[in-house]
């Protein structure tokens, strides 16, 4: 007999497979269409099988945010991976390692020292090191000022080092997150395509040439006809989607792809609320309860709110009037539409995968730094 989602224990992270598939399926045919690479950052999901969904089974071309992802995607066939985070000096031996073990692996930074730290590593057998230069376009996060001189001289002094090859400009729109609709995502994406854009041809004017990416969900799910001039684009969280990414506009809440499963556990008519068996450790804090209905979206109850949370309690009441318990008996099951699916995945050590709400399997993502 075939199990449903009825049949889990709760709190557990549920990850609709179809939804999925049609999320990766419409990023891989926005990217055919302006004609770019498409890199899948890994950082959301963290498991080899939405990674072979992603990379359309090629199990390459991928980004990752963590060097246990990059170990982790590497044990199991995994090639072409981009770690990309400026590299921590307690981590360049690691980083080194895996230089000489895959056909390709490429690292970023953003600081001459940096590069300093690579220079005292050489690789064996006359390989190189494969760097991206982290570019800010505004963001305001890791990178180099696109504006600042320290950019161009840094990119050349990649260039320039013996045994470090200079393989693109890497810049991250993360300020798309701060849109709300698509007329202002795409604002920021044409400005970071045009920025990096910009830098490029000061790169080819100094006689190099490398690849150039942006990236973010919001940019990709909406992108501009200027990226149609950039090698490649790396988003991560489309796979799964979240609420934050349909307030933005990236995406409709119909498009999210991963739920909470939580059980009713207490009825409490003397503060007119619900208890359920979800509390931070399996939800997250992001978000901040900013909301209209709290921490989430509760599917189908458009008029709950998860007004708070401690680490194994969630307590849910509504918008408005008294609740109806009778519509919530105990052990009731409901579904949590989360605001931040990459802040929720990682507080699961498994997820549970279905299809119309009939299990198929689990997923395990890796874990750690």
């Amino acid at each position: 007999m075939e199990e449903s989602l009825s049949s889990l224990y709760t709190p557990a992270l549920v990850v609709d497979l179809d939804k999925v598939n049609r999320n990766a399926q419409r990023m891989i045919e926005r990217c055919q269409d302006l004609g770019v690479q498409l890199r899948p950052h890994m950082k959301t999901h963290k498991t080899l099988e939405c990674a072979d969904i992603l990379t359309s089974g090629s199990k390459r071309c991928i980004v990752v945010s963590t060097l246990a992802e990059a170990s982790f995607y590497a044990d199991h066939g995994f090639d072409d991976i981009l770690y990309a985070y400026s590299v921590p000096f307690d981590k360049v031996e690691r980083c080194a390692a895996l230089s000489e073990r895959l056909e390709l692996f490429q690292v970023l930074l953003d600081h001459p020292h940096t590069l300093d730290q690579l220079k005292k590593r050489p690789l064996k057998d006359g390989r190189l090191w494969h760097v991206w230069l982290k570019l800010d376009c505004g963001n305001g996060r890791a990178g180099v000022l696109h504006s600042k001189p320290e950019a161009l001289r840094l990119a050349l002094a990649i260039a320039g080092t013996a045994g470090v090859e200079l393989t693109g400009v890497y810049a991250h729109c993360g300020n798309t997150y701060n849109c709300r609709g698509v007329q202002q995502i795409q604002a920021v994406a044409k400005e970071t395509t045009d920025l990096t854009l910009q830098f490029m041809k000061k790169l080819k004017a100094a006689g190099i040439t490398c690849k150039s990416s942006i990236g973010s969900t919001p940019s990709c799910s909406h992108p501009v006809k200027e990226m149609a001039e950039l090698s490649e684009v790396h988003p991560g969280n489309y796979g799964f989607y979240d609420v934050q990414q349909s307030v933005i506009g990236s995406c409709s809440l119909e498009d999210v792809a991963v739920r909470v499963l939580t059980r009713v556990i207490g009825h409490c008519p003397h503060r007119n609320q619900l208890m359920i068996d979800c509390g931070w450790a399996a939800l997250s804090l992001d978000g901040a309860g900013k909301l209209p209905t709290g921490y989430a979206v509760i599917e189908g109850h458009p008029n709950l709110k998860l007004l708070s949370m401690t680490q194994e309690h969630g307590r849910l009441e509504p918008i408005s009037g008294p609740l109806d318990y009778s519509k919530y008996p105990l052990g009731s099951l409901l579904l949590l539409i989360p605001y931040h699916s990459c802040a929720t995945a990682a507080m699961h050590p498994v997820y549970f995968v279905h299809s119309e709400g009939r299990l198929l399997g689990k997923w395990t993502p890796t874990r750690g730094w």
